[in-house]
């Protein structure tokens, strides 16, 4: 049961983490080519969108199985320390950054009234927005990854013993 646990454990840190790493090579790449009112736009539909199943079940899914998987193997003392730093990682850098920066902007976002503002006004809400978003996004993905590398460390170790 543990390995099945782990094998659940590691999808789901390489499916969230696959999502930040596309985000990052990809779909923020094409936003940033869009005009100011475009921008704003996609990024608010896109962050409605992401509100699904799917996405709750990998991205709260990963916050509670990296510390579970650390628990069930808290016996077996490098693949413990190796989820553990996964678990850390993702619930600071990946979990954490999430709640504390990037969902406020996307908040914040969600009632700016795009239709009602003035260029000007559009224009300094994407310059507010953009840079700060992609930056919190590309530390989700660094963190992400790393998790991963964890997990799949982990589950090396664990085969090996």
């Amino acid at each position: 049961m543990t390995t099945l646990i782990l094998i659940i454990t590691a999808t789901l840190t390489a499916l969230i983490g696959g999502l930040f790493y596309a985000y990052s090579c990809s779909v923020v790449l094409g936003l940033g080519k869009l005009s100011d009112v475009e921008y704003l736009k996609a990024m608010q539909s896109i962050n409605r969108e992401i509100l699904n199943p799917v996405f709750f079940l990998s991205f709260m899914g990963t916050a509670v199985m990296l510390p579970l998987s650390a628990f069930l193997y808290r016996a077996q003392s490098p693949v413990f320390i190796l989820l553990l730093l996964a678990a850390i990682v993702y619930l600071a850098g990946v979990f954490g950054v999430t709640v504390v920066g990037n969902v406020p902007m996307n908040d914040q976002l969600d009632q700016f009234n795009i239709t009602d503002s003035t260029m000007e006004a559009i224009k300094k809400v994407r310059e507010n927005f953009e840079n700060r978003w992609n930056f919190l996004n590309n530390i989700r993905t660094v963190c992400s990854t790393l998790s991963i590398i964890l997990v799949v460390c982990a589950c090396i170790w664990n085969k090996m013993e």
